[in-house]
């Protein structure tokens, strides 16, 4: 039996907050101070970086710029109205029989852990890393308890290479650096174009 009364069509509310993803977008020079800031507390706090005293923000904008500047991803997410963590690709070393190897880092807000976000900072990374034409990426994890980013990196396709024990020495006490790659593109299967 059917009945005759007209039924009313459900209107789905979605609120902004809710309905907002995560953006990933270029870094830009306004973006330095809340990089500065993200990462000194990662200095003062933690044992990712093995840096001791937090580099002030025109020396974040100075790594920044020599990024960039040498076409390699520099990387925000914003949720919510604020930048909630940075991710970049930097050289592996100076010297150019390096210059087709990248390593990454990725620093997250504390209130902001385990959102995912460095997920989503690490896969832009990767992906603008191989358009640019690099073929190995890099991950020197601060120390081996940091099952976060060693989790993360295995998750986006980087195995173990191996762990220099006690390399550094902060907050009392001596940390390991956890070595993690992973190819991009056609890795070493093919030869590059000089």
């Amino acid at each position: 039996k059917t009945s005759n009364r007209r039924r009313t069509p459900m209107t789905l509310v979605i609120h902004p907050a809710s309905a907002a993803q995560p953006l990933v977008r270029a870094a830009t020079a306004a973006d330095m101070d809340i990089v500065q800031a993200i990462y000194a507390r990662h200095v003062r706090e933690g044992l990712a970086s093995f840096e001791i005293e937090p580099p002030d923000t025109a020396e974040i904008a100075a790594r920044w710029r020599a990024v960039v500047e040498r076409g390699l991803p520099y990387r925000i997410i914003e949720a919510d109205g604020a930048v909630r963590g940075f991710a970049y690709a930097a050289p592996y070393r100076a010297r150019a029989g390096y210059r087709y190897t990248v390593e990454d880092s990725v620093y997250i807000a504390m209130e902001s852990l385990g959102r995912g976000y460095g997920r989503r900072l690490l896969a832009d990374v990767i992906e603008a890393s191989t358009r640019a034409g690099m073929r190995q990426m890099v991950a020197v994890i601060g120390d081996s308890a940091n099952v976060a980013s060693i989790a993360l990196h295995g998750a986006l396709g980087f195995r173990n290479a191996g762990t220099l024990v006690s390399a550094g020495y902060k907050m009392g006490r001596w940390i390991d650096s956890v070595l993690m790659q992973r190819a991009l593109g056609d890795g070493d299967a093919t030869l590059p174009r000089d």
